[in-house]
């Protein structure tokens, strides 16, 4: 598998390779990790108690000094080595984790030594990459890793170690044995005349042995399918902006959600000119909040381009905070917007409408037009008032959306999991996972179609075979050079 950038390295070459673990700079302590046949003994030639090194037993620490290549005396740094010994390492080699003082130059003067020793740099992900040649993680639990280190929210953490725990692992392979079974049922009667062996009635009529096997995955993988959004939702959050007219309160309010000065406040209408950005957690979920430019017509170039290009912005939005602001009323551009809004193909997008400075203008029922009853939540993002019902509507919204996208009704599970970040069956965190589920999938209705039609099983197991092939790739028990490259590329350096 060869190694992109025109670089010799190539992951399959099973090199002793090393990296930093963690980002040079002004920090207490770097880690620098290496790995693969005799580490120990190259380590060994740059550390100042080599025989203490090389007897090391696995997980112990040794203490001592990385020295310089050439002659062994010159100290660089005074380190804390973690041992590690093959099978029971993360990669599954001999490997070391060298703990060195923080700041770019003692880190770097580890890694040259190590360097001169005869380690090569390791490739993005490559260490992760070995753990799954070597038998230690599977596909979906090298993903979880990465997953792991971008969760945005304690809920996405939660999720990503679900993961890395192996529970989607076995769940894919026990949908790949159930379909094995059937298969192997099936090849039995392609290899056999009828005459030599039976089937029993149910059997006869589906034209597929094992039939009810069959359904039953297929409900596992639909299953499956539908908790993509979900998962998609804590690793890559929601994009929610806050719009409304100049002077309705939007930049306190993206303040307050914030709890910092991030957006400039003043009572002259347009003085955000152009948007701005943050990730928040709410109720678990990431929400990446944008501040928008007032919406309205102006003559003055700079502002205009500013609510140009809020309009962009929230034609790419997946959550609407519209304010109203309270001393002003419902004005026809309120009205405009919300009509507007609703009556286009954004008007499956969740709009929250929320009338500000409650604080001073208290909400009155009876003014609020028919386009918005029942819809208002009362908010002063100036003293927070409303701004924890705001929080749960947010979140429920996103419920919502998620159960109509999946085409069911929200269940009580699927609001438990939204709201507390916890999922409590197998669920997919990737694309490519999300992708091989789908071809699984459509590989069995198709198979299931034809077997209703009592097509000949020599047409139907091949598709039974293609699903099963489409969820050892989710694992990786089929996979290609090309495939594992380019996944582990797009890992952390280190990881």
């Amino acid at each position: 598998m060869g190694a992109s950038g025109g670089s010799d390295a190539s992951y399959g070459d099973n090199l002793p390779i090393a990296a930093f673990a963690t980002t040079p700079g002004r920090s207490a302590l770097t880690l620098i990790r290496c790995s693969g046949k005799g580490a120990p003994e190259l380590a060994a030639k740059v550390f100042s108690l080599p025989e203490k090194l090389l007897q090391a037993a696995g997980n112990t620490i040794v203490h001592g000094w990385i020295v310089a290549a050439n002659n062994g005396k010159e100290k660089i740094d005074e380190v804390l080595v973690s041992v590690f010994r093959s099978p029971k390492s993360y990669t599954g080699e001999d490997g070391l984790d060298i703990s060195c003082h923080g700041g770019g130059a003692a880190g770097s003067g580890v890694m040259a030594a190590l360097r001169a020793a005869g380690f090569r740099d390791a490739l993005p992900g490559e260490f992760t990459f070995r753990a799954f040649m070597n038998g230690k993680l599977d596909l979906t639990r090298c993903e979880s890793v990465m997953e792991l280190v971008s969760a945005k929210t304690d809920s996405g953490r939660r999720h990503a170690v679900y993961r890395l725990s192996g529970v989607l692992e076995n769940e894919i392979n026990e949908i790949k044995k159930s379909l094995v079974h059937a298969l192997s049922g099936a090849e039995i009667f392609l290899d056999y005349s009828e005459d030599e062996i039976s089937m029993d009635s149910d059997e006869a009529a589906g034209r597929l042995p094992g039939q009810q096997l069959v359904w039953e995955a297929l409900a596992r993988l639909q299953k499956l399918a539908q908790s993509w959004r979900r998962e998609r939702l804590y690793q890559e959050g929601i994009l929610a902006v806050i719009a409304g007219r100049p002077n309705a309160g939007k930049s306190s309010l993206f303040n307050l959600l914030l709890n910092e000065e991030r957006s400039i406040v003043t009572e002259i209408p347009g003085t955000t000119r152009d948007w701005i950005e943050a990730w928040i957690s709410i109720e678990g979920i990431p929400v990446r909040l944008a501040d928008t430019a007032g919406l309205r017509e102006s003559l003055d170039p700079v502002e205009k381009i500013g609510v140009e290009r809020s309009r962009d912005l929230l034609e790419a939005a997946e959550l609407v905070l519209y304010l109203i602001d309270g001393t002003a009323g419902f004005t026809a551009e309120d009205r405009a917007f919300i009509g507007e809004f609703r009556q286009t193909e954004r008007g499956r997008i969740p709009l929250l409408l929320l009338w500000n400075k409650a604080d001073i203008a208290p909400l009155s029922p009876e003014t609020v037009p028919a386009i918005a009853a029942g819809t208002l939540i009362s908010v002063s993002a100036k003293t927070g008032k409303g701004i924890a019902e705001l929080a749960s509507a947010i979140a429920g919204a996103i419920t919502a959306a998620i159960a109509g996208a999946a085409g069911q009704a929200q269940t009580a599970d699927t609001a438990a999991g939204v709201s507390t970040g916890i999922v409590q069956t197998a669920a997919i965190g990737t694309a490519r996972q999300k992708n091989l589920v789908a071809a699984a999938a459509a590989a069995l209705e198709e198979a299931l179609r034809l077997a209703e039609k009592e097509e000949p099983l020599d047409i139907i197991a091949p598709l039974l075979r293609e699903a099963v092939n489409a969820l050892g790739e989710i694992t990786g028990e089929v996979s290609t050079a090309d495939i594992l490259e380019e996944m582990f590329s797009n890992f952390c350096v280190g990881k």
